[in-house]
């Protein structure tokens, strides 16, 4: 064995925990070979490492599913976005890309990677802007893909910032961008000068995901007007084309203003088609309600309806320190707790929903199932989070103690309990785990 994982909790999926303690054998090759009941009594193995979980929660690898790896770390240059609106980052970052070198892309995505590992994100789907004659970042993107394969697997969506139709030569943008190595085909219908470009770019989206055989990833409908309705015409299109479950309609934000009875027309043709939806509540809340008095929208989509309709629904970071979100870490668990308010997934059975949201439900969205997951065969890709379930590990904001990637260790974070010295009584570690009405 190349490492043995003894007494884990075993997160199932969907928000679940298997019920008892499991040991997880990895092989070499950095494969696991088996599942099996915790056994106190197992020997250690003859080489390799062995890892005490002591009843830590053991997942598969968080998953981003929406990320822009190329624009990050550029908070404030050439200067900040003051209105704080989507449309003046689109403009900050316009001016910025001029400025692109390959150095300067590979530089703040690697860094962000590092950031996003380290916190146990082993695969990762980066939106790239392709509205660049050079195609600076896309070309920088895809050697950091690369030089990281052995670590983690990254996806590249060729994204027209600024339109397909409506920009000069957007088309041909595109395509050359699939030409070079694009995985995923991306669009922004709201962006486009008319509803008909909107459309037309959608159409031209599928039309060469259909002939690489690649997916569709578009920014549709980020915008308050209730007015943009292109994911169902999204919809429509996986729906016709059989691409389904390849298509993701990411932020979709009109639909927080959409009126109930089209939005009971939408939630049947979205779980009909089989699409996904990316909710990026740091972005979504920042971006959204600008031009709002009062009351303010949220600026999310109906993240808990299309949930009970049954669309698969996963919440991403989206921006990191650029001109749309001026902080950020990359962290999935500060993403999932910021969701779960904004969506009002409270109740006792959404909360695990959240954290399900940044794991398996956003590996449905990059369409890596059959290779992700804590069973034999899959790449050993996993984390150990010093919680006892989903929930917990959502609350306490976890840093995950051991990153296991391919079977080896990645990242190892410490315990640094915390003392406090209450007044009249001697220093003391604080335990965050312990429940209302329990004492120390």
């Amino acid at each position: 064995m190349l490492m043995i994982v003894r007494g884990a909790r075993l997160y199932a999926g969907d928000g679940r925990v298997a019920p008892g303690l499991v040991d997880v054998e990895v092989a070499e090759g950095g494969h696991i070979a088996r599942v099996v009941p915790y056994d106190d009594q197992r020997e250690p193995p003859g080489t390799g490492t062995l890892v005490e979980a002591h009843g830590a929660l053991l997942s598969a690898p968080f998953v981003e599913p929406h990320i822009h790896l190329d624009t990050a770390l550029t908070a404030g240059e050439p200067r900040p976005n003051a209105s704080g609106t989507l449309w003046e980052g689109i403009a900050c970052w316009s001016e910025r890309k001029q400025s692109l070198t390959r150095e300067d892309v590979i530089g703040r995505a690697t860094e962000v990677l590092r950031w996003q590992a380290a916190q146990g994100v082993l695969h990762v789907r980066t939106h790239c802007d392709v509205t660049d004659d050079r195609l600076v970042a896309l070309d920088a993107l895809a050697e950091v893909r690369d030089r990281v394969r052995d670590v983690l697997t990254l996806q590249i969506v060729a994204f027209p910032q600024e339109g397909i139709v409506s920009y000069p030569g957007g088309e041909k943008l595109l395509r050359e961008a699939i030409a070079r190595g694009a995985d995923v085909v991306g669009a922004i219908p709201h962006f486009e000068d008319t509803r008909e470009d909107g459309v037309a770019s959608l159409n031209l989206a599928f039309a060469l995901a259909e002939r690489h055989g690649l997916r569709v990833d578009a920014h549709c409908d980020e915008i308050d007007d209730e007015q943009s309705r292109f994911v169902e015409v999204l919809a429509a299109l996986a729906l016709r084309s059989g691409l389904r479950e390849r298509a993701t309609a990411s932020h979709t934000t009109a639909m927080g203003s959409y009126n109930g009875a089209y939005s009971y027309k939408l939630q049947r043709l979205l779980a009909r088609s089989g699409v996904n939806l990316v909710a990026n509540p740091f972005a979504n809340l920042n971006l959204q309600g600008r031009f709002d008095g009062y009351p303010k929208r949220r600026g999310l989509t109906q993240v808990k309806e299309m949930l009970a309709a049954g669309v698969n629904v996963a919440f991403g970071h989206d921006d990191v320190m650029d001109p749309w979100n001026a902080l950020g870490t990359g962290n999935p668990l500060q993403t999932a707790l910021l969701g779960l308010y904004a969506a009002q997934l409270t109740g006792a059975d959404e909360i695990p929903t959240a954290f399900a949201m940044i794991t398996d439900r956003a590996a449905a969205v990059l369409g890596i199932t059959e290779e992700y997951g804590i069973r034999p065969g899959c790449p050993a890709d996993f984390m150990l989070l010093p919680a006892e379930s989903p929930a917990e590990a959502v609350r306490r904001q976890v840093r995950p103690r051991y990153v296991i990637s391919r079977g080896r260790l990645l990242a190892h974070t410490p315990d640094a309990p915390t003392q406090l010295g209450w007044p009249g009584e001697e220093p003391a570690e604080v335990d965050f785990t312990r429940r209302t009405g329990q004492r120390s």
